[in-house]
C-alpha cells in the first residue's frame, strides 16, 4: 500500500466512511480504465458509502423492531391460507396506512397466518425506513407493569409506545388482562390514536374483547372506538396450518404403516 493509500484509508476511518474506504481503489481503477470524469468517480464512491449506511441503518432498525423472526408477504402460502383476503393484505403491504397513521386489525382463529402477516408488515415498514416494533400483548403488559413499578411509565411510553411509527401487538385475547393491565393497554391505544399506526392480531371477535379486558365493557368500548376509527379490519377464516400439517403427517404415517 502506498503512502497516499494509507492517508486515504486513515481519512476514511476518521470520517467513518467504512464502505468508501474499502471500495474506492476498485472504483478508481474502473474510472481510470473507462476514462470517466472525476465527478462521475466521486458520485460512485459517495453512492457506495450511502448504500452501505442505508444497509447498516436497516440492520439496526430490524434489531430494534424485536421481531422473533423475519417473515415476508412473499413467503406467505396463499394457497394454503384460503381464508386470507389476498388483495386486501397485498394493498396493506404498500404501507399507505402507516403514512396515514391508520390501524390494521387481523382477526381469526389460531394458526391461520395472522402473526406471519403482522411480522411481514412490520418487516416491510422497516425496509421502507420506518421505525417499527413488534411485541406480544403479554410481553407488552409485563414491560408496562415493570415500568410502572419503577416509576418509569412516562419514559417507557415515550420510547417504546410513541417512538415507533408502527407498533405491532400480537395475540390480544390469548391471555386475559386484569383491570390495571386493561387500563394500561387502553392508554397505549389512546396515546397512539391519530399519531401512529398499529397492527393488532386477535383470535377473538370484537364482541368478545371485553372478556380479555377485565370484563370492562365501558373501557373496551372506548378503546375500540379509538382503535377502529381509522382502521382496516382483516378477517381471516380457515383451519390452523399446524393442524393441517399434523393431519397430513398422520395420514402419511397411516399409509406407510398399511403398506408395510
Amino acid at each position: 500500500m502506498s503512502l497516499q493509500h494509507e492517508r486515504i484509508a486513515e481519512l476514511c476511518e476518521r470520517l467513518k466512511f467504512a464502505r468508501l474506504g474499502a471500495d474506492w481503489p476498485a472504483l478508481a481503477q474502473e474510472a481510470a480504465r473507462d476514462g470517466t470524469s472525476f465527478a462521475d468517480f466521486l458520485e460512485k464512491v459517495l453512492t457506495s458509502e450511502l448504500v452501505a449506511r442505508e444497509e447498516r441503518k436497516r440492520v439496526t432498525m430490524l434489531r430494534l423492531a424485536t421481531m422473533p423472526s423475519v417473515k415476508t408477504l412473499e413467503q406467505f402460502d396463499w394457497a394454503q391460507a384460503g381464508g386470507a383476503p389476498k388483495a386486501q393484505i397485498v394493498e396493506l403491504g404498500h404501507l399507505a396506512f402507516v403514512e396515514r397513521a391508520e390501524n390494521v386489525v387481523l382477526l381469526g382463529p389460531s394458526g391461520v397466518g395472522k402473526t406471519h402477516i403482522a411480522l411481514a408488515l412490520c418487516h416491510r415498514a422497516v425496509m421502507a425506513g420506518h421505525k417499527a416494533r413488534f411485541i406480544t400483548a403479554a410481553d407488552l403488559m409485563l414491560q408496562l407493569a415493570a415500568a410502572k413499578a419503577q416509576s418509569r411509565l412516562k419514559e417507557y411510553f415515550n420510547r417504546a409506545v410513541l417512538g415507533p411509527k408502527l407498533l405491532v401487538i400480537d395475540e390480544i385475547g390469548y391471555l386475559p388482562f386484569g383491570r390495571d393491565e386493561a387500563n394500561l393497554f387502553f392508554n397505549v391505544v389512546a396515546k397512539r390514536y391519530e399519531r401512529g399506526s398499529m397492527v393488532l392480531t386477535s383470535n377473538l371477535p370484537f364482541t368478545q374483547w371485553a372478556s380479555a379486558f377485565a370484563d370492562d365493557q365501558t373501557l373496551t368500548a372506548a378503546m375500540l372506538d379509538r382503535l377502529l376509527h381509522h382502521a382496516h379490519i382483516v378477517q381471516i377464516t380457515g383451519e390452523s396450518f399446524r393442524l393441517k400439517d399434523k393431519r397430513k403427517a398422520g395420514q402419511a404415517a397411516r399409509r406407510a404403516t398399511s403398506v408395510s
